[in-house]
């Protein structure tokens, strides 16, 4: 009886079709999720390719690179072929990419609207599994003066204080403010209470003579904002 013929590894591969290969032969654009994975990792295991691990593991985040940077260390090393050292340089590479986007939002410094809101956002909240508040601080131009988090919970909610906020706001003389907050489940529906807090927090600017501009709800990789389905 034949033994089953072995899957062949990725060193008797065509030259062309080896990650590390095909990058210097192509460039980086030319490599799938897949492939730029396959390369942190350097081998796979017993039944499967570097590539093939790695695809594996994006279909189970449904190809989400978002969901993938989700994962903890201890996360990736459940599967076979990934000890510490690999699930590290994965999470490592993943929070530079996180880190890249969030400069490149930081250099325009400027809020105009609930896409370059969320933009803002994102960088802090987007993977979080935990529920965050956050609020931007604006000056009279809607560049942004910083970046404050007001609360931290679990992962069905958290707390927002208008005193913090507002306190925040005054010791930086920002004259407007967008409120965020993120919910893990992917949901982007504001619940009642969200709405309830928006209003009451808006309000309470009015007296400060600080605008509220806008409430974002980040949902992973999309957004909801209360102002522009006119729940302000």
């Amino acid at each position: 009886m034949k033994p089953y013929p072995e899957k062949p590894s990725i060193k008797y591969w065509a030259e062309a079709d080896r990650p590390r290969e095909k990058l210097l032969l192509k460039g980086k654009a030319s490599l799938s999720d897949a492939e730029l994975i396959a390369i942190l990792m350097g081998s796979g295991n017993t039944e499967e390719s570097a590539v093939d691990l790695a695809k594996r593991i994006l279909s189970d985040v449904q190809d989400n690179l978002i969901e993938l940077s989700r994962l903890s260390v201890n996360d990736l090393t459940k599967y076979k072929g990934i000890g510490n050292a690999k699930a590290i340089s994965i999470v490592a590479a993943l929070e530079l990419g996180v880190r890249r986007r969030g400069s490149e939002v930081i250099k325009r410094k400027k809020v105009q609207s609930s896409g370059e809101a969320f933009e803002v956002f994102q960088q802090y909240m987007g993977d979080s599994v935990y529920e965050q508040f956050m609020v931007i601080l604006l000056n009279q131009a809607n560049s942004i003066i910083r970046t404050v988090r007001i609360s931290e919970g679990g992962i069905a909610g958290t707390a927002a204080d208008p005193k913090r906020i507002f306190k925040s706001a005054l010791q930086h003389n920002a004259v407007a403010l967008i409120l965020g907050h993120n919910h893990p489940s992917g949901k982007l529906a504001p619940s009642n209470v969200d709405i309830s807090l928006t209003k009451k927090i808006k309000a309470a600017g009015k007296l400060l003579d600080i605008s509220v501009l806008d409430h974002i709800i980040i949902g992973l990789d999309k957004y909801y904002s209360l102002a522009d389905e006119n729940l302000m």
